[in-house]
């Protein structure tokens, strides 16, 4: 069986760990205690033989991670939500999607871990809408507005390289500069720190550590397979892809910047992969350095509760799996 890379995301006031089967979200609810909700994943993606092909399993995967990871941010920003708190429709009740749903999910005492399951936010509007906002603001904010940026100059540039050259400049700087602002606020500053306790949640299972906080909390928050590395990734590959289209008519520019998005996040995606095998090389750790550096604006050191999110929800989609783990002594 193919070596599978465990891997998950933040979310507010929880983690969300992915494995071959399942998706499995831990989110500490206002009592103090701990929801936990697991998913089966859709075989029609991750069991079909396509799922496996370079460059198309990345397209997949970004895909369905992308839905996948939005359903259970909205899920849980729900489940964090204190009960006299109204939502963005002015609602106090605790579902995602309605008071009946909302009602129905089970309170954690603290210090417990209380279950749910199925399929959460499916076919919502609020997921549509968040899809759609997002992609738009991504593709708009640091694809079309940095080619935007560099048309205005374009004239008094000496050649098309050093263009496209400029437009990576900018388009990594708007990464850097976006990451860095939205560092400052307290919630964002909350969800990297779990994102944080993903990390080393990973890094101790992968080093055959036992998964208690202990040991997780001594693991490293920063990996080789992060998100924010990939993103930074996909900044450099962007440069060589539109090298290839030259200078055609700005029509043309424009939809490439947006049509050709799938084939760059591909061509990062098994690039990411590669750096991730080959680690042991100090060719690839010394290539790989920027990528690492920049999780140091997406990453917080967690306390002990958000480490334990990230351990609840790793073990479900573990145990699921059949992978045995290291337990601690006691």
């Amino acid at each position: 069986m193919a070596k599978f890379y465990y891997g998950g995301q933040a979310v507010v006031e929880g983690v969300m760990m992915r494995g071959r089967r399942s998706a499995a979200v831990a989110v500490r609810q206002p009592t103090g205690g701990i929801l936990l909700h697991e998913e089966q994943l859709p075989k029609r993606v991750y069991g079909a033989k396509v799922a496996t092909w370079p460059f198309v399993r990345g397209v997949l995967l970004l895909w369905d991670m992308l839905i996948l990871g939005t359903r259970m941010m909205l899920f849980a920003s729900s489940v964090a939500m204190p009960l006299d708190e109204p939502d963005a429709t002015g609602r106090t009740d605790n579902t995602g999607s309605g008071p009946a749903e909302r009602a129905s999910l089970p309170t954690a005492a603290p210090g417990t871990v209380a279950e749910t399951s199925g399929t959460v936010n499916k076919a919502d509007a609020r997921l549509v809408l968040t899809l759609v906002f997002s992609l738009a603001f991504a593709v708009g904010l640091f694809f079309l507005l940095p080619l935007g940026a560099v048309g205005l100059v374009h004239r008094w540039l000496p050649n098309d390289w050093s263009a496209l050259v400029l437009e990576g400049v900018v388009r990594l700087a708007l990464l850097i500069g976006y990451l860095a602002l939205i560092g400052r606020l307290h919630e964002i500053q909350r969800v990297f720190a779990y994102h944080g306790a993903e990390h080393k949640a990973i890094n101790a299972m992968e080093a055959g550590h036992p998964l208690d906080v202990a040991h997780v909390r001594s693991a490293s928050r920063v990996h080789i397979r992060c998100g924010t590395g990939f993103l930074l990734i996909v900044m450099v590959v962007s440069i060589l892809v539109f090298a290839l289209l030259g200078n055609p008519p700005i029509v043309w520019r424009i939809l490439s910047r947006v049509l050709l998005v799938p084939v760059i996040a591909a061509i990062s995606y098994e690039l990411l992969r590669l750096g991730a095998a080959y680690y042991r090389f100090r060719i690839v750790r010394w290539l790989m350095t920027p990528s690492l550096a920049l999780q140091g604006l997406t990453t917080r050191e967690p306390d002990d509760s958000q480490i334990e999110c990230a351990i609840v929800s790793l073990e479900r989609v573990l145990r699921t799996d059949g992978v045995e783990t290291l337990q601690p002594v006691a």
